[in-house]
């Protein structure tokens, strides 16, 4: 049976200055990324003919925000496009890939040879502007917001808790993860945040929703990320190397709540993983590098054990020392640094790092042995989308 993904290869990426209130417009820091993007696979504006982004500004008149970037519709006009197809992928869906997922979709039916994938975000500068008050919530949030969980943290706060208590998970164990990813984000001349980070550090920080202190947190930042997804009989043409994907994770198999979950393995990342690994042929102990979800620290453990890296409960120990998830060790782990050090660019940082990886062109980072085998996962809680890519030869 034919797949969609075998049709799709990635033939150009680009990432805008990154940094902590550049006091740049989304726009501004878009049309950098993509126009990066278009020079890396040799290709120029008139020769795109598809564009996504998530998750889009929703409906006309909506307008960007802090938090989405700009919509398509501003984005085609800016660079005078002229599109056979077109999504701003909305907040439903497997996360952030899901624009991804959508283009190579779009390329597979014959809808698009050349797809502008785009994530943008100002979320830096935008805490400068005071919110709005609180309003009146409805949805899984009104169970949580009228008791003070406002927050991302407040309900991953939770979640890794119970796993303490279940698994005996420490927090030196889940600190690896932010001491690794600095050293990473140390190589990077594109990371927030470069400075060395000792698990001392790490234990004196300050606490923000026990047992997650502020170390465990991704870093909200301006910048934008953009990847071309193109028909895989142009890749032989593309200026860089092209990147293949091999197969998408996008199941959504548990209740679409933060609250009302049965156990750990109803986290959305489950369902992806299994569905992922039910598209194609390879197998955990095949990848080389993965670029995992860490909009806080435990959803990249939880992705470990829903990846099968480790079984479930087990990952703590899998992170222990931190000489597993090392540049040299058997699962190198978010190698640019991640969103904890990097910068929140809402997953798409993580792709980015993925096909420099996977080209060769990680710089002091790179990982040995010319990695063939790249896993991205997005998204977190009851969203969540995962994929893997493999290098062309």
């Amino acid at each position: 049976m034919a797949r969609f993904e075998d049709s799709c290869a990635i033939t150009g990426i680009g990432m805008s200055q990154v940094g902590r209130h550049l006091g740049r417009g989304g726009l501004d820091l878009t049309l950098e990324a993509a126009h990066a993007a278009l020079r890396d696979a040799g290709l120029t504006p008139a020769e795109v003919d598809g564009l996504a982004t998530w998750p889009g500004t929703g409906v006309p008149g909506g307008g960007a925000t802090p938090f989405s970037g700009p919509g398509t519709w501003e984005v085609q006009d800016a660079m005078r496009l002229a599109l056979n197809w077109h999504t701003g992928s909305g907040m439903e869906g497997p996360g952030q890939l899901g624009a991804l997922l959508s283009a190579c979709l779009a390329v597979s039916a014959g809808l698009a040879r050349h797809v502008l994938v785009y994530r943008t975000t100002t979320e830096a500068s935008g805490r400068r502007v005071p919110k709005e008050p609180q309003r009146e919530t409805g949805g899984w949030a009104q169970w949580s917001q009228p008791f003070g969980g406002h927050s991302g943290a407040n309900r991953v706060a939770l979640q890794a808790s119970r796993h303490f208590h279940d698994f005996g998970t420490t927090r030196e164990q889940l600190g690896m993860l932010a001491v690794t990813q600095r050293y990473n984000a140390g190589l990077n001349d594109r990371a927030v945040y470069r400075d060395p980070l000792t698990v001392a550090d790490y234990l004196d920080a300050r606490m923000i929703s026990t047992p997650l202190c502020l170390l465990d947190c991704d870093v909200p930042v301006d910048g934008s990320t953009a990847v071309v997804v193109s028909h895989r009989d142009t890749a032989r043409d593309s200026r860089r190397p092209a990147v293949g994907f091999d197969a998408f994770g996008s199941a959504l198999t548990g209740r679409a709540s933060w609250d009302q979950w049965g156990g750990h393995e109803d986290h959305a990342s489950f369902g992806a993983a299994r569905s992922l690994w039910n598209r194609t042929d390879l197998s955990p102990a095949d990848v080389d590098v993965a670029q995992l979800y860490d909009g806080f620290s435990w959803s990249a453990l939880i992705w470990l054990e829903a990846l099968g890296f480790c079984g479930t409960g087990e990952g703590g120990t899998f992170l222990e020392g931190g000489k597993r998830i090392a540049l040299d060790g058997e699962l190198p782990l978010n190698t640019g640094g991640g969103q904890l050090s990097a910068g929140r660019l809402s997953g798409f940082g993580l792709v980015h790092e993925a096909v420099l990886q996977l080209r060769g062109d990680g710089g002091d980072r790179q990982v040995a042995n010319s990695p063939e085998v790249a896993l991205v996962s997005n998204g977190a809680g009851f969203i969540a989308g995962c994929m893997t890519l493999t290098r062309l030869n």
